[in-house]
């Protein structure tokens, strides 16, 4: 259920998921990302996604959600077993200091009843989703540094042009070595089962049940799918009460104006990615324009039209240099418009590897780390923040003081460090970029690699 007055994430954990298992998490059940492009699915953006059985949804559309392994991972919850795909919550929980990791966030939004009829439910049955993160295609016109072909027509022509990556050995190498195009499995224009699954299943029963909605991508506003489904709420007013939410990179390339004209009478998150400002965020996710990206943010918050945007924060080694003045500029944006205007939430990166925080060298994380501490007390007892908001920030505090490897089988630091080098300076001379000159911090360090 949701949490008490006054109870603290920690308090409504102890309370309500450990009395059912040491492992469980509502998400498994209830919440799913499905990439309609290449029919896979995952159970929120930690595990690494796995296939759809395309041949189940003629007959079960369902089956975009409740796939064999999804069944599998359930009833392991349910005998409080921790499946090895959710090992981003157990490494944050396993740092101890009483961590919260997202499993809780994702299952306290859920009722008594629904988190009851969850444990309860034998695993082999099928259930229906009450928040689901969906993607038509990977069309994108940014090629961000830790993103890939799966998921960026823009990487795609990235490695079509110059060829793979070389000289990668660590996981991830294989992000960047061809062009991902089982990412999408079927051309424009061409009939995907999978999207025909998801209409189906939306125009029979999962825009009644489903609570949130959420598009993303690629860049979601690029896709012809995406302005079809915001017409269908326009249009069937009242039919549905499930929230809408859109993701979008917010670039210069984004029909901000066809988008505010769009909503009107809709009810929109709209929910955004940066990790840094100015040079560095343009470095780490190529293809934005700071001042655009900041200015598209303002002309959202001036509209007064969207229930809430969202700054989505995928920590990487380096963004750290510049994610406190981020931190800061939210925070203004929070003291103009509200305190619930805008949030930020924090998502540590583990794949590839070699681009984790953890790659860096001691030296440089203690550094990060106290300057992140010392924001978090400066602004401590602020107003405008959350308290998930500064748990969050906590939690990073933590990780990079106690937490050593990015996940279970990455390589060593040394050969993370070595993969770090050999992309990087790839990545300069396919965009035209400067590692040193971006993020003078590091170029001592990154020169001797």
């Amino acid at each position: 259920m949701p949490r008490l007055n006054n109870e603290t994430d920690l308090e409504y954990k102890r309370r309500v998921i450990d009395i059912k298992s040491d492992s469980f998490c509502a998400a498994k059940w209830y919440n799913a990302t499905i990439w309609l492009g290449s029919g896979q699915t995952t159970s929120c953006h930690h595990p690494l996604p796995h296939a759809i059985d395309v041949s189940e949804l003629s007959s079960n559309p369902k089956a975009l959600h409740n796939t064999s392994k999804k069944k599998m991972e359930r009833e392991q919850m349910q005998r409080g077993e921790r499946p090895a795909g959710c090992e981003y919550c157990w490494k944050i929980e396993d740092i101890g200091r009483d961590n919260i990791s997202d499993r809780v966030y994702k299952t306290v939004i859920y009722s008594d009843e629904d988190l009851e009829h969850a444990f309860r439910t034998p695993a082999s049955e099928d259930v229906n989703l009450q928040t689901l993160e969906i993607a038509f295609d990977r069309t994108c016109q940014f090629a961000c540094s830790y993103c890939n072909p799966a998921f960026s027509s823009t990487w795609v022509k990235d490695i079509k042009q110059h060829g793979p990556y070389n000289g990668l050995v660590s996981d991830g190498r294989n992000h960047f070595t061809h062009s991902h195009d089982s990412s999408q499995l079927y051309k424009f224009g061409d009939r995907n089962p999978y999207v025909d699954a998801f209409h189906a299943w939306w125009e029979s029963d999962l825009h009644r049940t489903l609570k949130e909605l959420r598009i993303t991508g690629g860049e979601p506003l690029m896709s012809g799918e995406t302005w079809k489904l915001i017409e269908w709420f326009k249009t069937n007013k009242g039919k549905s009460s499930t929230r809408l939410a859109i993701n979008s990179n917010l670039g210069t390339d984004v029909d901000i104006d066809r988008l505010l004209d769009s909503i009107d009478g809709v009810e929109v998150d709209l929910y955004t990615s940066n990790e840094a400002v100015s040079l560095q965020a343009e470095y780490i996710r190529d293809g934005l324009v700071w001042d655009d990206w900041a200015n598209n943010v303002e002309r959202l918050l001036d509209s007064g039209k969207f229930r809430g945007l969202h700054v989505m924060c995928t920590i990487n080694a380096l963004c750290l240099d510049s994610l406190d003045q981020l931190l800061e500029t939210i925070l203004q944006w929070k003291t103009e418009y509200g305190r619930d205007s805008i949030n930020f939430s924090l998502n540590i990166l583990r794949f590839p590897s070699f681009q984790s925080p953890l790659v860096l060298p001691d030296s440089a994380r203690t550094f990060y780390r106290e300057r992140l501490q010392e924001w978090k007390t400066h602004n401590y007892d602020s107003e405008f923040l959350h308290k998930y908001e500064l748990n969050q920030l906590q939690r990073l505090i933590d990780y990079l003081d106690v937490v050593k490897t990015p996940h279970t089988g990455a390589a060593e630091q040394t050969v993370l460090q070595q993969d770090f080098k050999q992309f990087y300076t790839q990545y300069d001379q396919r965009r035209g970029k400067d590692f040193c000159n971006t993020f003078p911090e590091l170029a001592a360090w990154y020169n001797q690699l």
